[in-house]
């Protein structure tokens, strides 16, 4: 199977695909409670991957979207969540079958299927979230019905490594992964190279547990849903002093943010979505790195009920505001003002380009 040779593998470049577009769809009103409302024809629909839509992450985030989608442009709208990976194609043969116009699928794990299905079915348009679409060989290709929603997640970490570096009192900071794919790595490459940067601004020597970017080498989960591997990880890192620790993990990094509450001296950062609003662990929540995936996911609705379904790939960026870090919330004052600062120039000349972020999964 692709998809697995693809992880074992590592195959970092992420390729853009395009897709179709499609006829705008017909506007009727619908009166509900004594109230009219515009609704269109159109059915837009997602499968999650197995984290599931309360992964606190990104299915979540993209599960937003296609709610809003409803709520401001009057569409109908399919959803089914994957328990494991033997139910992505069964899932989304089932939304082909249903007559959804639009098919968006969460994660770089639903590729293949996805994949498969937009080749099997040209009159319906798809989308994938954190990945785009390639050969047996990882060479991109051009799928006519397929648009990548992809993120440039590296420039948000870079600021939160640096941040975490700055802010860390052990001089031992830790990120990990869920699955060593490119929509994982790419967050641990910039958390590297932002603790890097503070060493280097600083002559510091703040150590990074978990993963080393020069030999794309580190620790990973083996998947996305275990909170013991979670907890046993986090607990490995806090055993070694590290006091601010990055799961890129979805449900996963809950089970790290378990262990950190219970030590009483470590901090956290989220990724995808704002781990203060979306979990229960807010006091110990330093930022997140958060991708906005739901904004994204109803951009793409939007363009597709206009008639605009573009084969241009989405990417988001800090200038786009396409990602970005939450706020400091309740370490605004453990953070110092200098830091917070930094970090504010640091944001600025990323997207000026005098500081350009690198990793090996970056979108092209």
């Amino acid at each position: 199977m692709k998809k697995i040779i693809r992880v074992a593998a590592l195959g970092g470049a992420v390729a853009l695909a395009l897709a179709a577009c499609g006829s705008a769809p017909e506007e009727t009103e619908e009166t509900t409670g004594g109230e009219t409302a515009a609704s269109v024809d159109f059915k837009a629909c997602m499968v999650s991957d197995a984290g599931g839509f309360d992964d606190k992450s990104f299915n979540q985030s993209g599960f937003e979207g296609l709610t809003r989608a409803v709520e401001e442009l009057g569409i109908e709208e399919a959803h089914v969540e994957s328990a494991s990976d033997t139910d992505y194609t069964p899932n989304i043969d089932g939304l082909v079958a249903e007559n959804c116009d639009l098919i968006i699928g969460v994660g770089f794990l639903l590729e293949d299927p996805i994949q498969a299905a937009a080749e099997a079915n040209p009159d319906v348009n798809f989308a994938l979230v954190d990945s785009s679409f390639s050969d047996a060989d990882f060479a991109p290709v051009t799928l006519e019905n397929g648009k990548p929603i992809l993120f440039d997640t590296a420039q948000a970490a870079y600021l939160a490594g640096y941040a975490a570096a700055a802010t860390s009192t052990t001089g031992k900071v830790a990120t990990f992964g869920g699955i060593q794919i490119p929509s994982v790595t790419i967050f641990m490459d910039g958390f590297a190279d932002g603790v890097a940067k503070f060493n280097e601004d600083n002559g510091g020597s703040v150590q990074l547990l978990g993963w080393d970017k020069a030999t794309q080498q580190g620790v990973f989960a083996g998947n996305f849903d275990s909170q013991d591997d979670g907890k046993n990880i986090g607990q490995s890192f806090i055993d070694q002093g590290a006091d601010i620790i990055m799961p890129v993990a979805g449900p996963v990094g809950i089970g790290t943010a378990s262990v950190a509450e219970a030590a009483g001296n470590v901090a956290i950062i989220g990724v995808d979505a704002d781990w203060y609003e979306t979990t229960e662990y807010g006091p110990i929540v330093m930022t997140s790195v958060m991708k906005e995936i739901g904004p994204a996911v109803f951009d793409t609705i939007s363009e597709a009920v206009d008639g605009n379904f573009s084969s241009e790939a989405y990417v988001g960026t800090l200038e786009n505001e396409g990602l970005g870090l939450a706020p400091w919330h309740d370490f605004e004052s453990k953070v110092p003002a200098d830091v917070v600062t930094k970090i504010d120039e640091l944001k600025a000349q990323i997207i000026s380009g005098e500081i350009t972020v690198e990793s090996d999964a970056t979108p092209s």
